[in-house]
C-alpha cells in the first residue's frame, strides 16, 4: 500500500511558485520581445540623432534631472523645442529599460535552455543603464565629443549584440557549426570588421561636419571633414566588395547542393537584404553629400546606420547554425 501524502497544516499559506515556473506561460512571447529589442535599439539611434540634428543636446540643461528639481521641462514664454525633444529621447530610455527586464526575466528563467544562452539576457539590461550613464556625463560635460562618439558607439553594439540574441534564441545550444567552407567564415568575420569601421567613420564624419550637435561651432572634432568622408567612403567600397565575395560564395555552396538547402536558403536572403540595406545606406550618403547635409537625410543616414548593424549581424550569424 502507498503512504498517503502529509496533510497540509489548516490555515497553512501555499509553497511559492518558483520564478522559471512562474514565467513559462509567457514563453511564447520571448521571440517578441526579443524583435523589440531590437527596434527599440534601432529607434534609440534616430531619436539621438534628432537630438543631434536640433541641437537639443543640452535641451535639458542637467542629469538626471531635466531642470533643477524637475525631471520633466519647464514650460515658459521663452520655452523652445530642444527639452522636449531631448526629454522625449530620455523617455525613449524607459521603454527600453522596460523592454530589457522582460527580456532578462523571459531569458533568465528558461531553464530549458544551456547557462550561456541565458546570462545573455543581463546584456540588454546592463546596456541601457550604461547608456543611461553615459547620456548623463555627455550633459554634464556640455556634449564632450568623445563622449558623444561613445553614446552612439554603444547604442550600434547594443543593436548588434540585440540581433545576436534574436538569433540565438531560434538556435539550439549546441556547438556553433560553420556553413560551408572556412572561406566563408573568413569573409563574414572580415565583412563585421569592415562594418564597424563604416560605422566608427560615420560618427567622425557626424562629428567633424555641421551637424555635430553644438550650435557655438561647427563642428566638435577638429578633423578635416573631407578628409574623413574619403576614408568612410572608401570603407563602405571595401565592405561593398567583401559582400560581393560573401555572395560569390555562398552561390558556389548552393550550386555544390552538400548542406542543408534549407539553411542556405536563408543565409540566401539575408545576404541579399543586407545588400538592399547597404545600397540604401549608400545612396542616401552620397545624396546627402552632394545636396548639402540637410538635416531630414542625415536622419534618414542614421536609421540606415543602425539597420545596416542589424542587417550585417543577421546576414554573418546565419553562416552557422547549432544542433
Amino acid at each position: 500500500m502507498s503512504t498517503p501524502a502529509p496533510a497540509e497544516p489548516v490555515g497553512s499559506a501555499p509553497a511559492p511558485t518558483p520564478a522559471p515556473l512562474r514565467f513559462a506561460r509567457f514563453r511564447g512571447w520571448t521571440r517578441g520581445v526579443l524583435v523589440a529589442n531590437v527596434v527599440g535599439q534601432i529607434a534609440i539611434i534616430v531619436t539621438g540623432g534628432a537630438v543631434r540634428l536640433t541641437d537639443s543636446g543640452l535641451g535639458c540643461s542637467t542629469w538626471p534631472h531635466c531642470e533643477p528639481g524637475r525631471f520633466t521641462p519647464v514650460l515658459h514664454e521663452a520655452t523652445s523645442i530642444h527639452p522636449y525633444v531631448e526629454f522625449g529621447n530620455r523617455l525613449i530610455t524607459f521603454v527600453l529599460a522596460a523592454i530589457a527586464i522582460a527580456v532578462l526575466l523571459l531569458v533568465w528563467t528558461d531553464r530549458r535552455r544551456s547557462p550561456e544562452y541565458r546570462v545573455l539576457g543581463f546584456v540588454p539590461l546592463a546596456g541601457v543603464v550604461a547608456q543611461a550613464l553615459i547620456g548623463g556625463v555627455v550633459v554634464l560635460l556640455h556634449l564632450h565629443p568623445g563622449w558623444v562618439s561613445l553614446h552612439f558607439g554603444v547604442s550600434a553594439a547594443l543593436v548588434w549584440f540585440s540581433a545576436y540574441l534574436l538569433r540565438r534564441h531560434g538556435e539550439g545550444d549546441g556547438a556553433p557549426v560553420r556553413l560551408g567552407a572556412p572561406a566563408l567564415t573568413v569573409v563574414g568575420g572580415v565583412l563585421t570588421a569592415l562594418m564597424a569601421a563604416v560605422v566608427v567613420l560615420g560618427v567622425l564624419v557626424t562629428g567633424a561636419g555641421p551637424h555635430s550637435g553644438d550650435t557655438e561651432v561647427g563642428y566638435r572634432l577638429a578633423l578635416d571633414p573631407y578628409l574623413v568622408t574619403r576614408a568612410h567612403s572608401a570603407t563602405v567600397w571595401l565592405f561593398v566588395a567583401t559582400l560581393v565575395v560573401l555572395l560569390v560564395l555562398m552561390r558556389r555552396l548552393s550550386r555544390q547542393g552538400t548542406t542543408d538547402a534549407g539553411t542556405v536558403d536563408r543565409a540566401w536572403r539575408a545576404a541579399w537584404l543586407l545588400v538592399v540595406v547597404t545600397l540604401a545606406q549608400a545612396l542616401v550618403g552620397y545624396v546627402q553629400y552632394f545636396t548639402g547635409l540637410p538635416e531630414i537625410l542625415v536622419g534618414v543616414h542614421m536609421l540606415g546606420a543602425g539597420l545596416l548593424v542589424w542587417a550585417t549581424a543577421n546576414a554573418v550569424l546565419k553562416l552557422r547554425t547549432r544542433a
